[in-house]
C-alpha cells in the first residue's frame, strides 16, 4: 500500500484509509467481525483509520476500533471526528463541548492520544476562534498530534487560516470532503483551496454512496430498497446519477479496471488528495476493495471520465452530506414581511 504525506503534517498516510462507520447497529452489528476487519486492513498495509463518535450510535465505533487497536497502536494513524449530537447538549464545536468530546473519543479508544483530531462539520452559530482556541490547548497538552475539519466551505476554510494566524493560534491542516467520479464539485474552490494552504485531503464516500460499485442500475441490478436498507436513498434512484454509471461501466471495462477500482484510482489521482476513505461493512467487501490498491488511470481514461462528467459538476446531492443552513431554513436567506415592518419602524 502506497503512503502519502497528509499535506504538510509531517504524517504519512496510506493511500486507503479504513473508515469505520458501518461499525455498530447501523452497519455490521457483530463487534468481533468488525475487529477481524480493522485487523485485516492492517494486515494488508492499510495505516491510517479514520472514525467519529457518532459513528455506530453513542460511540460505539470507537470502542470497537479500540478494541481492535490493543497491541497495534503504534502501527496506526489514528483519526476521529466530533461535533454530532452525543446527547441533549452535547455536541457542537464550542469550548465546553470539544474538551469533553476529545476525552470521550480518548477513553472510548482506549489511547492517550488522538493522531488527528477533526470538527465533523461546521457550526455557523460559534465563531471559529472557539473551537480553534480550544484544540490549540488540546494540541498543546499532547492528546491531539492535528487538527483538521470536514465538510468545510472554501470560504470557511479560508477565514480558519486566517483566524489562527491573526490570534496566534494552531492552524487546521486537514480537510475531510465529499468527492467521487459523480461529485466533482470540490474541484471547483475546495480542492484548490486545500493546495494553497497546503492542507491534506481525505475523501469521504469515493463510491458516491454505493452508486459507483455498479450494483445500482438504472434498468436491472440490485433494487434500492434491497439488502439492509429501511428507506430509499435519494441518491440511488437519481436519473442522472443512474445515466452516469451506466456511461461508466462499459468505460472501465475497455479500461479492464472494474469501476468501484476506477472511481478509487479516480479520487486518489487529484494531487491534492492524501488517501480515500473506504467503508466495508464486511472482510470480504474490504479485501475486494483493496484487491484495486495501486490502480491507476491514465489520462485517455480520465479525460473520458470528464466528457461523462465535466469536472467540477455534481450530478446530484448524497443524503447523508452537509448543507449550509441557509439553504434549508427560508428565514436565513429572505426578508419577511414581519420584518420588513420592523425595520421601517
Amino acid at each position: 500500500m502506497q503512503t502519502r504525506p497528509l499535506g504538510r503534517t509531517g504524517i504519512r498516510v496510506s493511500a486507503y484509509t479504513l473508515g469505520t462507520m458501518m461499525f455498530g447497529p447501523y452497519g455490521n452489528p457483530d463487534p468481533d467481525e468488525c475487529v477481524r476487519i480493522v485487523h485485516r486492513a492492517l494486515d494488508l498495509g492499510i495505516t491510517t483509520i479514520d472514525t467519529a463518535d457518532v459513528y455506530g450510535g453513542d460511540g460505539e465505533s470507537e470502542r470497537i476500533v479500540g478494541k481492535a487497536l490493543r497491541g497495534r497502536r503504534d502501527d496506526v494513524v489514528l483519526a476521529t471526528k466530533g461535533n454530532g449530537p452525543m446527547g441533549p447538549g452535547r455536541r457542537g464545536n464550542s469550548r465546553r463541548w470539544i474538551v469533553s468530546a476529545v476525552e470521550g473519543s480518548l477513553r472510548r479508544l482506549g489511547v492517550d492520544h488522538l493522531d488527528l483530531y477533526q470538527l465533523h462539520h461546521p457550526e455557523p452559530g460559534t465563531d471559529i476562534e472557539e473551537p480553534l482556541s480550544a484544540l490549540t490547548d488540546l494540541l498543546r497538552a499532547g492528546k491531539v498530534r492535528a487538527i483538521g475539519h470536514s465538510n468545510l466551505p472554501p470560504s470557511e476554510i479560508v477565514e480558519a487560516q486566517w483566524v489562527a494566524e491573526r490570534r496566534g493560534l494552531a492552524r487546521f491542516r486537514t480537510e475531510q470532503l465529499h468527492y467521487s467520479i459523480l461529485d466533482r464539485n470540490a474541484e471547483s474552490e475546495v480542492l484548490p483551496v486545500c493546495e494553497r494552504y497546503g492542507l491534506g485531503v481525505l475523501v469521504w464516500s469515493p463510491l458516491s454512496m454505493g452508486l459507483l460499485t455498479g450494483r445500482y442500475r438504472k434498468n436491472g441490478g440490485e433494487p434500492a430498497s434491497a439488502g439492509r436498507l429501511h428507506w430509499v436513498p435519494r441518491h440511488l434512484t437519481d436519473e442522472r446519477k443512474l445515466d452516469a454509471v451506466e456511461a461508466l461501466l462499459p468505460l472501465a471495462e475497455e479500461a479492464g479496471i472494474p469501476l468501484r477500482h476506477l472511481a478509487l484510482a479516480f479520487v486518489t489521482a487529484h494531487p491534492a488528495v492524501a488517501s480515500a476513505i473506504i467503508g466495508p461493512r464486511t472482510e470480504d467487501q474490504l479485501v475486494d476493495l483493496l484487491a484495486g490498491a495501486g490502480r491507476t488511470a491514465g489520462d485517455d481514461v480520465l479525460d473520458r471520465i470528464d466528457e461523462i462528467v465535466p469536472p467540477g459538476t455534481d450530478l446530484g446531492p448524497v443524503d447523508v452530506a452537509y448543507v449550509p443552513p441557509h439553504l434549508t431554513r427560508p428565514h436565513l436567506r429572505r426578508r419577511s414581511p414581519a420584518s420588513l415592518a420592523a425595520e421601517a419602524r
